[in-house]
């Protein structure tokens, strides 16, 4: 089969996203784009993914659960994980871990997690874009790893927070994937897999960057092997002239 995914979606849970990116709009907009697998992927924490577990159940779309997490290189990595549970485990590791920078609400933006039904159950006092956490990307690519999740360093083509603005180059680590955002992607990405996401702050741009995954089945196991095994087509490829 081949499925429809957008693995990087923020929720009202970033400082940056819209207070209308609920887990509830998140799961209506992506069920209107045609979506068939989706993660929210928040800054340095995962507790939003709760909300989007229940809200995916009796639908057709497949939740995986993620964190953009900041490593101490100051670049942005995509933390992939086949359990809300291990998300939000890790989640609670790398807030422990992250600056302690208080959030400005008015200044930065809310940073509130929410029940299925857009029920606010807390807000988090650290500003979670504010800083890094004290763990390189080899240390988390490697906890990441033990946990059965997939790690990704994140938008690698853009010109801040980005593994080649950086570091200047991609290293041989055994990264799962990349994720770009333009084609042709960056010299030096060698044979790792190369997937797309929307990277969405807001409802209307769910979606608006894709992958296709083949894969035979929508098990976390198995769309992970796929991504790994560079079964993905970004959709700024298939689109490129």
């Amino acid at each position: 089969m081949i499925l429809k995914c957008d693995l990087h979606i923020h929720s009202c849970l970033s400082p940056c996203g819209s207070l209308g990116m609920s887990p509830s709009a998140i799961v209506r907009t992506a069920l209107e784009k045609g979506l068939d697998v989706i993660a929210v992927a928040d800054h340095n924490t995962a507790l939003n993914s709760p909300a989007i577990e229940k809200l995916c159940r009796d639908t057709d779309l497949t939740p995986l659960f993620a964190i953009e997490v900041t490593s101490s290189e100051e670049f942005h990595s995509l933390c992939l994980f086949p359990t809300a549970q291990k998300a939000i485990s890790f989640g609670h590791m790398l807030y422990d871990n992250l600056v302690s920078l208080p959030n400005n609400p008015e200044k930065f933006g809310d940073q509130v997690y929410v029940d299925e039904n857009d029920n606010i159950l807390g807000e988090l006092d650290k500003y979670l874009t504010g800083g890094a956490v004290s763990l390189s990307s080899d240390c988390l690519l490697d906890l990441v790893h033990r946990e059965g999740g997939l790690f990704i360093p994140a938008h690698i083509d853009r010109a801040a927070f980005s593994l080649t603005s950086q570091l200047g180059f991609v290293p041989p680590d055994p990264y799962d994937a990349l994720e770009i955002t333009t084609w042709p992607p960056p010299s030096g990405c060698g044979d790792i897999p190369l997937i797309c996401n929307s990277d969405a702050h807001y409802p209307e741009d769910i979606g608006r960057r894709f992958f296709s995954l083949e894969c035979e089945s929508r098990k976390a196991e198995a769309l992970f092997s796929a991504i790994r095994e560079g079964c993905a087509i970004p959709s700024i490829k298939k689109n490129h002239h």
